[in-house]
């Protein structure tokens, strides 16, 4: 995945929610841009409702979904 692409769905406004998908098969959803930070070479996913941080790293990421279900 490109940096500039994930930054394209973080940036968007009004913002829209989406899931990443990685290699393994792992979907996260990010529900708001304040929840997530993309960094040089990794993004860090934050879920307000459980406090829980997931750190992937761009190279892994294989998939945007948008909330309506299509891919990017």
């Amino acid at each position: 995945m490109n940096p500039e692409a994930l930054r394209k769905f973080i940036e968007k406004r009004p913002f829209e929610p989406f899931e990443v998908q990685l290699s393994s098969g792992q979907v996260y959803r990010v529900s708001h841009p304040e929840a997530v930070m993309l960094l040089k070479n990794t993004l860090v996913i934050g879920d307000p409702e459980t406090d829980a941080v997931v750190w992937c790293s761009i190279i892994h990421i294989t998939a945007i979904r948008r909330q309506h279900g299509t891919a990017a």
